[in-house]
């Protein structure tokens, strides 16, 4: 019988403290019934009872608990489309890629004119007149 009572305090404890972090943690728009602190010292104060107090009564119920099964709606409920992440947006993608080859492009040309400007200072100072004819047109 002591096995019993140490392992239903354990049981208590331990949805004492999640049901303190969920509390702590809950955005202030999603917490019903009482304030914030209110709920803190219940779950403190009478930790089965608050415990199970908070997770009824205090909180919003979660998305998915509204839903039922994934894929099936509901009640009339429209579904809105999923906000999608941006690597994997095929447009985003696509102008990834286009800034990413322009870019790459305009650092080509640089180094194209700056290696011009360096090969023609060479050949100032070697005496020899800059060549236009044996440059390759880009």
């Amino acid at each position: 019988m002591a096995r019993l009572g140490v392992l239903l305090f354990l049981v208590q404890i331990v949805l004492a403290v999640c049901a303190l972090i969920s509390c702590l943690s809950a955005e202030e728009g999603k917490i019903r019934a009482l304030p914030r602190i209110a709920w803190v010292l219940i779950i403190l104060f009478f930790p089965l009872v608050g415990s199970i107090a908070w997770f009824i009564v205090g909180r919003e119920p979660t998305a998915g608990a509204r839903k039922g099964w994934p894929g099936v709606t509901g009640g009339g409920e429209r579904q809105r489309p999923r906000p999608m992440a941006p690597d994997d947006d095929p447009e985003f993608l696509r102008s990834v890629e286009e800034r990413a080859q322009q870019q790459d492009q305009e650092l080509f040309q640089r180094w194209e004119e700056d290696l011009r400007r360096r090969e023609d200072d060479l050949r100032r100072r070697d005496g020899e007149p800059p060549r236009e004819g044996d440059r390759p047109e880009v």
